[in-house]
């Protein structure tokens, strides 16, 4: 049996070294019509496939990715370095002749936020019917990632992102749905997102967004402060939909976890929690592992991947946390999204051995 199949985004990530830039330097200097010399360019897998199916794979986790990639340069060296990690993995990424592969620009300077410069690609042709019901017979856990940056689903108020969770919580695995941010001036952007969180969330047990990306889907002011009390607002209304179980990403300010009473997690499907009363109603917010941060390029993802190969695993709450935590915290000493990425003993051995957190702020 699969544990878990990773659908959704893929893409090719360029991502120039900017380490030779003091904090702020290189935005001073990225002006138009300027030069800026920069160091070698890296080029990894990315997209919520990439990222987070290739750390549960490294996490011990038997996975299958499904996606989609060009006919094209960018679309052979994604399933090179894809299989490059088991062959296998390579055998549900679907080449498409009529479209190009996905890719970003990734820019991440010292001291500043990353950007991204961004080409959706094959990406925008997926839909419901790219995941077929054999994909997924064997499987106990279906994770999807990144619809705002697919344009077949979020079209129509997301029927085929609705469809396509109603049909996998059929067949009675666990499911689990990541978002991103959209650029409000795109199609995507305008799209009606709290409909679809509405229609789709019925069929999501698990349900992880960053808060930025979830304050904007809700209509509220992405930049609202950090608070315990937005927190719990924000996952009673995202629980009132349908998600059983809500982790919402903070970045450097830590992970909070929200999860729905007893009788409601009875229907999580083939990844139930075994000791449901440990799981029910609980919430906690709790702070990142301190580490030297070289690069922030799938920390999202990480931070997912540690936390489904926990639930995998039917540990405890507190210790599915500190999992998601510390798997996060080790893709950031690393600039691209998966070399920093420890086997799961290794993690585990890492926080037993007294590795420290941040404060909390908030």
């Amino acid at each position: 049996m699969t544990d878990v199949i990773v659908a959704g985004h893929l893409c090719l990530d360029i991502i120039p070294d900017l380490s030779a830039h003091a904090a702020g330097q290189f935005d001073a200097a990225f002006q138009p019509g300027r030069l800026v010399h920069v160091g070698a360019a890296s080029i990894s897998t990315g997209g919520a496939v990439a990222n987070t199916g290739l750390a549960l794979h490294r996490l011990g986790i038997e996975t299958r990715l499904l996606a989609r990639v060009g006919a094209d340069q960018f679309g052979r060296t994604v399933k090179q370095m894809v299989a490059e990690h088991a062959p296998a993995l390579a055998d549900g990424i679907t080449i498409s002749a009529e479209t190009s592969t996905s890719y970003s620009v990734v820019i991440s300077p010292p001291g500043s936020d990353r950007r991204f410069l961004h080409h959706p690609g094959a990406n925008d042709d997926f839909c419901a019917d790219d995941v077929r019901d054999e994909d997924l017979r064997d499987g106990r856990l279906f994770h999807f990632g990144y619809p705002p940056l697919m344009a077949r689903m979020f079209a129509d108020d997301g029927v085929q992102l609705t469809e396509l969770f109603r049909r996998v919580k059929s067949l009675e695995l666990t499911t689990s749905l990541d978002m991103a941010l959209p650029d409000p001036d795109s199609a995507a952007g305008r799209a009606n997102w709290l409909t679809i969180l509405r229609k789709t969330l019925p069929h999501v047990d698990i349900f992880l967004p960053s808060l930025d990306e979830i304050l904007f889907m809700l209509g509220r002011k992405v930049d609202t402060p950090l608070s315990a009390q937005l927190l719990t607002e924000v996952s009673d209304e995202l629980l009132a939909m349908g998600a059983k179980i809500v982790v919402l990403k903070l970045g450097n300010r830590g992970l909070y976890l929200r999860v729905a009473p007893a009788k409601v997690l009875e229907n999580m499907g083939r990844v139930r929690p075994t000791y449901l009363t440990t799981w029910a109603n609980y919430e906690n917010w709790s702070p990142c592992f301190q580490v030297e941060v070289v690069g922030t390029t799938g920390s999202g993802d990480a931070t997912i991947a540690g936390f489904l190969a926990a639930l995998l695993r039917d540990i405890s709450p507190v210790q599915a946390m500190n999992a998601a935590l510390a798997v996060g915290a080790c893709n950031v000493e690393a600039a691209d999204a998966l070399s920093g990425i420890r086997l799961w003993g290794d993690t585990l051995r890492r926080i037993n051995a007294g590795w420290r957190k941040l404060d909390r702020v908030g």
